[in-house]
């Protein structure tokens, strides 16, 4: 998978498919929808038979967070599904990807089945359904019970054993009633900044632990596929989340291509590469300084099982050039930024559209999944309610204009992607950034737990309409 792009031949974001001209046709059946997460929207982390997780202990621990904010009671989505599966229905979304908390169905991670959880989900479920929203389930989103982090976490074997199992639990209970199905979330986060930065829970620094953690992931994966499709209704999809950040050249000097070929490895080709090719990227282990993980005969066979689709979580990219040497050997990596011209969001990520079209033709040259959804996508910005009903968020309008644009650029070029989830629904706990940034379409306030539909909230609305050709309700 070679890296794309160079300052030279690149537009800025700022200028990058802006408007597009061209008009773009979607399919019909294409998958219009938002996307959350358990830990940031559920809240009633202490409800019903649900156990901590590691996002739990992470959060109660201090310096871990931005102001120390948990996820103790975050949108109380929990005790206010229906309102919101309603707001879902008002926007026009078609779809809805949400993730299931592991501690909520085995709060010991293993063992027995906390039957209130399970109820939970299928109440959404059939709510989502009753408002024709096709419900897409991520099994995994970083929430994992806090007992198996007691017992090593994703260091050892057994929890991914113990994934297989929970997988198979949800899927025999809902696999009547949900056709798309991701096993994990960005296990890119999970490994690197979990188990090697530190940054995520269960915050850990140690990059030999973040590519153990890494494989065991996606044998966990592996081993849930056939577990999973024994209890789905045929023509259902399987598949898995990957996070993405095309890196690109400041320059076309030979230490920059080599630099962004060390970090292409670590930042993309790290589990694509694991699970279309079967094998890592030798530059991953150099650039870590790291061994490779042990791996068990038959562990890619199970990795490499064909997955029904990819899903694409893509927010910006890198720029990047080589500095100085190191120790007379390496390279430092330089990032450029801010780029000349460019556009940035509150988390401090370059707006830069065109590198989600490029991103698409790439995985579709040269790993050809059999289809592609766009399950992540959407920017922060500092949005201010004025405590009626209005929230102005023109920068979020764009962002979300230009990628939906470059998603329906890359189809008229052949690749085959088949939906597209904005990030997020709603404004929710941003893990260690806590409720410091906002990501939502619809505004919520978090003292009274009010709910406002944003500028780009009614945006995106009356773009799925015009999809329906229809009116938002």
């Amino acid at each position: 998978m070679d890296s794309i792009g160079n300052m030279h031949s690149s537009a800025t974001s700022a200028e990058s498919l802006a408007g597009f001209d061209m008009p773009v046709s979607f399919p019909p059946g294409f998958l219009w929808g938002a996307a959350t997460a358990s830990y940031q929207i559920e809240g009633a982390t202490r409800e019903d038979g649900r156990a901590p997780s590691i996002w739990d202990q992470f959060a109660a621990t201090p310096g871990k967070t931005y102001k120390g904010d948990t996820g103790d009671v975050a949108d109380d989505h929990y005790h206010r599904m229906q309102e919101d599966v309603a707001l879902m229905a008002q926007l026009g979304l078609g779809a809805y990807r949400f993730s299931i908390a592991w501690p909520r169905i085995l709060p010991q991670g293993t063992g027995s089945v906390n039957v209130k959880g399970l109820d939970f989900y299928d109440r959404l479920v059939d709510t989502l359904l009753a408002h024709k929203i096709t419900p897409l389930a991520t099994l995994y989103h970083w929430d994992l019970p806090l007992a198996l982090q007691e017992k090593g976490g994703w260091l050892v074997r057994d929890t991914a054993h113990a994934f297989a199992a929970y997988a198979e639990v949800v899927a025999q209970r809902l696999g009547d009633r949900i056709d798309w199905w991701t096993t994990h979330n960005e296990p890119w986060c999970t490994a690197y900044l979990g188990y090697g930065t530190g940054l995520h829970a269960p915050g850990l620094r140690d990059m030999q632990m973040a590519v153990v953690a890494g494989h065991n992931v996606l044998v966990s994966h592996g081993l849930a596929m056939p577990r999973i499709r024994s209890h789905v209704r045929p023509g259902a999809h399987v598949g898995i989340s990957l996070n993405f950040t095309p890196i690109y050249a400041a320059d076309d000097r030979p230490e920059t291509l080599a630099c962004v070929r060390q970090v292409d490895a670590l930042d993309n080709r790290w589990f694509m590469d694991a699970i279309y090719r079967g094998s890592y990227p030798q530059e991953l282990f150099d650039f870590l300084h790291v061994s490779p993980p042990s791996i068990e005969d038959g562990d890619f066979d199970l990795i490499t099982a064909p997955i029904d689709f990819l899903g694409i979580n893509y927010y910006s990219r890198s720029l990047i050039r080589a500095g100085e040497t190191t120790n007379g050997t390496a390279h430092a990596i330089e990032y450029i930024s801010p780029v000349p011209g460019a556009i940035y969001t509150d988390m401090g990520w370059e707006v830069y559209p065109d590198g989600l079209r490029l991103l698409l033709r790439r995985l579709h040259d040269d790993y050809a999944p059999r289809a592609m959804l766009i399950t992540e996508n959407g920017a922060a910005f500092q949005d201010h309610w004025d405590g009626d009903g209005y929230i102005a968020d023109p920068q979020r309008i764009h962002y979300l204009d230009t990628h939906i644009g470059a998603v329906g650029q890359a189809l008229m070029e052949g690749v085959p992607v088949r939906g597209y989830f904005a990030w997020s629904l709603m404004d929710n706990y941003e893990w260690a950034e806590g409720y410091s940034k906002r990501f939502g379409i619809v505004y919520v306030d978090y003292p009274s737990q009010r709910r406002i539909v944003k500028e780009s909230g009614h945006w995106y609305a009356s773009f799925l309409a015009s999809q329906k050709g229809g009116k938002p309700s």
